[in-house]
């Protein structure tokens, strides 16, 4: 028997655990430093005791930044196979976080499915779940109503969820003063918002915060502190009802930590570009260093179809800022449910970003891989090029498209590949295009 509850608990206490060490291990890390990054809650590892398929992952200051990719089921489109291919394709592509956020139906059999199989860390959004889970229209559903449902959710296995305890009554007049052009754009807050306005009463994970906090101890699930207020376009970013909001989740961040639950706060949203690297600066100096997971940020509001590129433009930037976890964007944003395409499209979008981000960072071992791509490049050894690239089977068919008659250069420069020419000049070769065979 374990003689701590969460893994914020153990490190608190000098314990290393096995979910630290591994975690060390992949991030190249003393697993001493880890271990008291984890304890002082600027690294979280969200790992549910009833997760088993899981291999832990840390999100953090000083570790590579990590991407989530989101799927479920919806009313629209409600086939299991799809979502579950969708899962496969995460998984292929080195996601280290999907986001089950189904809201259909009873919704725990996909669930529990895919935390039976998925090695990557499962996060969840029980409000989505609250209506359906319940069978109550949202008028109806109590205070209490909601915590039974961040209580299923827990005991399925759930690392991280996303509850969004910062809209209080303080955030909301906030809010309501600013007069936004897109109010609010998050699914949850926006369900929150309308619970209170209708009800009257405060925010249920604000007012009984304690009692999600023993349930998420109980079963060492990550916290992930929503970003209800947060921008829907760039004309509403960093506003008096998004920043309100940011107060509000560094004051629970620490009383989290009280708890021993470990933390991440969610960050925008839609944002100007140069406005990214101080909404970073002033997240961490607000909610004191906790892990930072950012949806985009999208950078401009006139590429839906192209919304992948826009958030890894905003993602780029900020995890170089600060940000430690990216939650990928596809293309479908704004405009459907993403297909299996768009997934791997938003995956890859996503993974670029924060792989350049962490060259950025100076994270150890990042230019590893740059380096290795340089050196098949110079040796145009084209067999370890697709290996080494992100999406190995777009790189080959992109070549083999319109295959050069040299397969030591490509089709775009030929005989005048500037790698090839420089190379023969330097083995003290003669060049001449004319005669050349």
């Amino acid at each position: 028997m374990n003689s701590y509850k969460t893994q914020m608990e153990a490190a608190k206490k000098g314990i290393l655990t096995p979910q630290m060490k591994l975690v060390a291990e992949k991030e190249s890390m003393e697993p001493e430093k880890l271990r008291e990054a984890v304890a002082s809650g600027t690294i979280a590892i969200p790992c549910n005791i009833n997760h088993t398929s899981i291999s832990p992952e840390g999100i953090g200051m000083g570790l590579s930044t990590k991407i989530n990719v989101n799927l479920g089921i919806s009313g629209d489109c409600k086939n299991y196979d799809i979502e579950m291919q969708k899962v496969d394709m995460a998984l292929k592509f080195g996601a280290e976080a999907i986001m089950d956020l189904s809201n259909y139906g009873k919704t725990n059999t996909f669930r529990n499915e895919l935390i039976q199989k998925s090695p990557a860390m499962i996060g969840t959004v029980p409000m989505y779940d609250a209506i359906g889970y319940l069978e109550k229209d949202l008028l109806d559903i109590t205070a209490k109503d909601f915590l039974q449902v961040i209580l299923a959710h827990a005991k399925d296995g759930v690392d991280f969820m996303t509850i969004h305890a910062g809209i209080n009554r303080r955030a909301v007049e906030a809010f309501m003063r600013e007069k936004r052009r897109m109010n609010i754009v998050s699914r949850g807050g926006s369900l929150l918002f309308a619970w209170m306005q209708m009800t009257g009463n405060e925010n249920p994970f604000y007012e009984y915060y304690d009692e999600v906090l023993e349930i998420l101890r109980e079963y060492d699930v990550t916290i992930s502190l929503g970003d209800a207020l947060r921008p829907g376009c760039i004309d509403d970013s960093t506003d008096a009802g998004q920043i309100s909001e940011l107060v509000e989740l560094g004051n629970l961040t620490k009383r989290a930590w009280e708890k021993d639950v470990a933390v991440m706060v969610e960050g925008p949203g839609h944002m100007a570009m140069n406005e990214i690297e101080a909404n970073m600066k002033l997240q961490k100096r607000l909610c004191h260093n906790a892990p930072f997971y950012v949806l985009g940020p999208i950078v401009t509001d006139i590429a839906p179809g192209y919304d992948h590129i826009t958030s890894a433009i905003g993602g780029a930037i900020a995890a170089a800022s600060g940000a430690d976890f990216l939650c990928y964007v596809t293309p479908a944003e704004h405009l459907r449910l993403p297909d299996l395409n768009d997934v791997k499209e938003g995956i890859i979008a996503s993974k670029i970003a924060a792989h350049a981000a962490d060259i950025a960072k100076g994270i150890k071992g990042a230019r590893e891989m740059d380096n290795a791509m340089s050196s098949a490049r110079y040796d145009t050894d084209w067999d370890a090029m697709f290996r080494l690239a992100l999406d190995k089977e777009k790189a080959q068919a992109y070549f083999e498209s319109t295959p050069p008659t040299d397969r030591h250069t490509c089709s775009m420069c030929g005989k005048m590949c500037a790698v090839r020419t420089t190379r023969h000049i330097l083995e003290g070769k003669k060049v001449d295009f004319c005669t050349e065979k």
